[in-house]
């Protein structure tokens, strides 16, 4: 062949080539999935996240017709399981299930391996719990102002527990102290069971927890509610405020959401993120998570990557001002 034939023949062949590569991508997101999907959630079986995580996986198996399988990667405050995610195919069969411990790493830890905002793509919000303040029946306040007070006039005399430094309650404790103007003792533990427990005890005064693991205890009267951290008042506790009232915009949700590769397709993105919005909203997700003291949000990925950027760009103004490192 002569070299202009043999020049015609490779353009020909690039041409066919760069016609083709769009189709067949575009075949095997329109065949996604055709293979099992796996869920990586950064804490240990057994929380709320991980209940949350399995029915949301039933779902999905059920509606994609491929079996979707929970993965729990736990270490370094979800930092290896978002990792792990980060740097997998970006091909929508591996994601990540996650909580704010997904933005607070970003915010204040100094060494992450990934860009949270760059390298993982939100898909949906699929519910929220907000947080309650408890105190022990012995601590001297028995509303909120009157925490506030009491906070105020013994600086760093109320100890409060929390499930680790860098976890959900100690940094929304650390926002709360700052906006209020009041200084308590964190005391980080080794997970939410023992603060808890603790906090049952006696031994600490004061907690940031979840509606799932104090409500027993708050019907028993072995702690107090002071307050919530939702948006507006729980039906469950209409007599107790949300902080809000006093600091409008302050709210303090777990969320779980579902979290994929940053350069997942659009198409891969949307479909489930369709079909977690249609998991939030079935009757037996709803029950459940009414039991639980979860919220069903079911958002779309826009809403969702507003909200985690609200988030990183709100816990960095709270690092510069309070010098909080989490390593």
């Amino acid at each position: 062949m002569s070299s202009p034939m043999r020049l015609l023949a490779a353009l020909l062949s690039l041409a066919l080539g760069a016609l083709t590569a769009p189709t067949s991508q575009a075949q095997a997101q329109a065949q996604y999935p055709d293979k099992p999907i796996r869920i990586v959630v950064p804490f240990p079986p057994g929380g709320v996240t991980d209940l949350v995580a399995r029915l949301l996986a039933e779902h999905l198996t059920a509606e994609l017709k491929q079996q979707v399988i929970v993965d729990n990667k736990t270490g370094a405050g979800g930092v290896i399981a978002g990792d792990l995610v980060a740097k997998a195919p970006a091909d929508g069969y591996t994601l990540l299930f996650t909580t704010p411990n997904h933005t607070i790493n970003a915010a204040f830890r100094s060494n992450m391996p990934y860009d949270t905002e760059k390298d993982l793509r939100p898909v949906s919000n699929v519910g929220q719990i907000p947080m309650l303040l408890v105190t022990h029946p012995s601590f001297p306040a028995t509303t909120y102002p009157g925490f506030v007070d009491y906070a105020r006039q013994n600086p760093g005399k109320i100890n409060v527990s929390a499930a680790g430094n860098g976890t959900l309650p100690h940094i929304t404790m650390e926002l709360l102290m700052l906006k209020e103007k009041f200084q308590v003792t964190n005391v980080p533990y080794r997970g939410a069971a023992p603060a808890l427990a603790d906090l049952v005890a006696g031994q600490v005064q004061a907690k940031l927890d979840n509606q799932a693991q104090s409500a027993q205890f708050i019907a028993d009267k072995k702690l107090n509610l002071l307050a919530v951290t939702s948006a507006k008042r729980l039906k469950a506790y209409p007599n107790v405020p949300a902080v809000n009232e006093r600091i409008p915009g302050f709210e303090g949700y777990l969320w779980m959401g579902l979290v994929a590769p940053g350069a997942t397709p659009d198409a891969i993105v949307e479909k489930l993120a369709a079909a977690t919005q249609r998991f939030a909203a079935k009757p037996e997700t709803l029950q459940r998570f009414n039991k639980d003291g979860i919220e069903p949000v079911g958002s779309n990925a826009a809403a969702f990557k507003a909200l985690i950027s609200r988030e990183i760009a709100q816990w960095r103004e709270l690092g510069k001002t309070t010098k909080i490192v989490v390593d």
